[in-house]
């Protein structure tokens, strides 16, 4: 009855009656006898039942495992397949599979209170499928590990954060994302051979790698490779007995040796000199002539040789 005393107080300067009116009440505040006046009567709200879930959480749980239960079987095969072929053709079902799986949730039936995450679990699903699109190996020789490629990607913590939420919610989301490989430093040793078809000569080749970066060097003469040399950055290297005849000297720079590939796998580039490189061996008197080369592949004032791109599949090594 507080409420109803505020009002009539609010009133008391207006007349004496008023002033008995409040007396009456305040007798009935206190707890005593109803003096036949009448006692104003107050109503109590009935309390509002609490909503009905929509969807029951059983119900979703399934749907979720539904939806999700062929993207979690393929990304196991992608952490099962061998790269190359193998790997490739697991990432396109896996991509795949995501997009089917975020499709399935748009229209799944939904308890309000996983509403927000299901929606953040579709569209990072989404993302994840980008991204092993994009992890996928190209034919090319300076191809980046796939797994390694997944490492940087952005569409993998995603769908960690929203399968955390939606598990803490009480529906747990089943799903094993692949393993991911940190990005390799593999190098050789300065002056090793990566191929050597033999040498004989008298020639001699220095090779001075004055770039940031690791470089290998071919010299190929009729379609054959006669050796490949591995040349750290900012050292050199000098390959003895080469033997007579004109090469075309190719190289190629980068980081991450794949020996497998021969090939780097990071920041690739393959060029070749213009120029040939000519050895020859002549017999003068007092002795023998042959060939001392040196080829720098730092960018020079006044350097007298030039290079062009080649593709990578015809570089040689």
């Amino acid at each position: 009855m507080e409420h109803v005393r505020a009002r009539i107080q609010g009133q008391a300067a207006a007349a004496s009656a008023a002033l008995a009116l409040t007396l009456v009440l305040a007798a009935c505040d206190s707890g005593g006898a109803d003096s036949g006046t009448g006692t104003p009567s107050v109503t109590t709200p009935t309390p509002s039942p609490s909503p009905t879930p929509t969807v029951e959480p059983a119900a979703y749980r399934r749907a979720l495992d539904t939806a999700l239960g062929p993207l979690d079987k393929a990304l196991r095969a992608v952490d099962r397949a061998r790269e190359g072929s193998a790997l490739n053709k697991a990432l396109d079902t896996a991509a795949a599979s995501a997009e089917a799986a975020a499709t399935e949730l748009d229209s799944a039936e939904t308890p309000d209170d996983a509403i927000s995450g299901t929606i953040a679990l579709a569209a990072s699903l989404r993302g994840l499928g980008q991204s092993l699109e994009e992890a996928r190996a190209d034919k090319g020789r300076c191809a980046t590990s796939p797994r390694v490629e997944l490492n940087s990607a952005d569409g993998l913590q995603p769908v960690r954060d929203a399968g955390t939420t939606l598990t803490g919610l009480g529906y747990p989301v089943h799903l094993k994302l692949p393993r991911t490989e940190k990005p390799k430093h593999r190098r050789l040793g300065n002056g090793s051979f990566v191929k050597d078809s033999g040498r004989g000569g008298l020639g001699q080749l220095t090779i001075r790698n004055g770039t940031g970066s690791d470089a290998v060097i071919s010299l190929a003469r009729g379609g054959r490779t006669a050796f490949t040399v591995y040349v750290r950055k900012n050292a050199g290297t000098t390959v003895r007995r080469v033997r007579d005849g004109s090469y075309t000297v190719y190289f190629t720079s980068g980081s991450d040796w794949n020996s497998g590939k021969r090939s780097f796998t990071r920041d690739c580039s393959f060029e070749k000199f213009d120029d040939k490189a000519d050895f020859r061996t002549v017999q003068v008197s007092g002795g023998t002539q042959y060939t001392v080369l040196t080829f720098s592949l730092a960018k020079t004032i006044g350097g007298n040789a030039t290079t062009s791109e080649v593709p990578a599949d015809e570089f040689p090594s």
